[in-house]
């Protein structure tokens, strides 16, 4: 791994934002998840997550959105799993979303934690959630038109969630704890171990300074052995 390519991965995991977030409800074509994704990891965001339902689920299993290459994508079966512990996290609710009552987009605090839900295009968001929500958002519009794609509709609002955090400092310093910036590192730098890790329940190995992993062929020995840690163990 090149020296540029370490500190371009290291400066883009220090501005993650892990309290800001997207939901998506019920949006299952993969090409607008594929952008809500890219939209995410423009602004920094960690994690999102996607409800697709029952049948939706077992479809998407195994394709590209449920592991992206920068933003981890949580799938739920229902609304519910996804607002539920956000809500309890103390996360504020911000639904896009087409109503009487819905505010201006740029009125929402986005410092706080704050997880975005948005619907698909036809159908919007749902009943269920829209019930969950704290604020419905809506984006101006001055043409004919009543609504914008809801990849484009994630760039706009996450890009003022980003300008307000910015004017804060919040992308000036580290959010996520070291250990979990360092995780981030391997999984970022070494997608095919990372996989291999967790598809056997093994931690992963430790990296040199240069970025690589520290005896990768003392550590495949160990795990021909049977003898590598497992998850949640540590290296000596």
């Amino acid at each position: 791994m090149t020296p540029e390519r370490i500190a371009r991965l290291r400066e883009v995991i220090d501005r993650r934002q892990p309290d800001l977030t997207v939901v998506t409800d019920f949006v299952n074509k993969q090409r607008n998840l594929s952008a809500v994704v890219r939209c995410c990891d423009a602004a920094g965001v960690l994690r999102m997550h996607a409800v697709i339902g029952d049948e939706e689920y077992r479809a998407f299993r195994g394709t590209a959105m449920g592991s992206h290459s920068w933003v981890e994508v949580c799938r739920h079966r229902e609304v519910d799993s996804a607002l539920g512990p956000l809500a309890e996290q103390g996360y504020q609710l911000v639904a896009a979303h087409l109503d009487d009552a819905a505010v201006d987009y740029r009125e929402i605090d986005y410092t706080r934690p704050t997880a975005l839900v948005l619907g698909a295009e036809r159908r919007g968001v749902s009943p269920q959630a829209l019930a969950a929500v704290d604020s419905p958002v809506r984006i101006p519009m001055v043409g004919m038109v009543a609504s914008l794609n809801v990849s484009v509709a994630a760039g706009v609002i996450l890009a003022e969630a980003q300008r307000q955090r910015q004017d804060a400092g919040m992308y000036d310093q580290p959010r996520l704890d070291a250990a979990s910036r360092e995780r981030l590192f391997f999984e970022w730098g070494h997608p095919k171990v990372r996989d291999f890790c967790r598809e056997r329940g093994l931690a992963y190995p430790p990296l040199d300074a240069a970025g690589e992993i520290d005896d990768p062929s003392g550590w495949y020995a160990s795990v021909r052995a049977g003898e590598a840690p497992a998850e949640g163990d540590e290296y000596d």
